[in-house]
């Protein structure tokens, strides 16, 4: 399936990666309260995402004197770039493909052939239960 930016970070999301919803919004991270987490696999890349932006995230003081308890240090101030572009892509790892020989026993195989006798069998088999059924009924007699 395509991975998509939603419209933003479930609650579940934000408390596993330490942040508090109140102050999301505040640092640039969109909050959906209504967003649910429907696998672990895409919980944890998203707490992951988080945490990475949390840990590159530079908060610069609202006064330069009154440095407070969530401002960043002097040095990381002085080394502060501005992020051009997307700051919390999403990336996914491409599937390994494997090679196979093709063998004749692959190239003989009537795949729509299979398919439609499956399909036979699965459409037939509670009247063929109900014979079978019948004709066990038939032999205790």
């Amino acid at each position: 399936m395509k991975v998509r930016a939603g419209r933003g970070f479930s609650l579940e999301e934000l408390k596993a990666a330490g942040i508090p919803k109140n102050l999301a919004p505040t640092i640039c991270i969109a909050v959906d309260h209504r967003h649910r987490n429907r696998s672990l696999e895409g919980l944890q890349a998203n707490v992951q995402r988080l945490k990475t932006y949390k840990a590159k995230l530079v908060i610069f003081p609202r006064h330069a004197k009154k440095v407070k308890a969530g401002d960043s240090s002097a040095e990381e101030l002085a080394t502060a770039i501005q992020v051009q572009g997307p700051y919390l892509p999403i990336t996914r790892e491409q599937p390994a493909v494997n090679f196979v020989k093709v063998t004749d026993e692959m190239k003989s195989f009537k795949a729509y052939s299979k398919l439609r006798i499956e399909r036979k069998n699965a459409r037939h088999m509670g009247a063929r239960l109900k014979r079978a059924a019948e004709a066990e009924k038939e032999e205790k007699k």
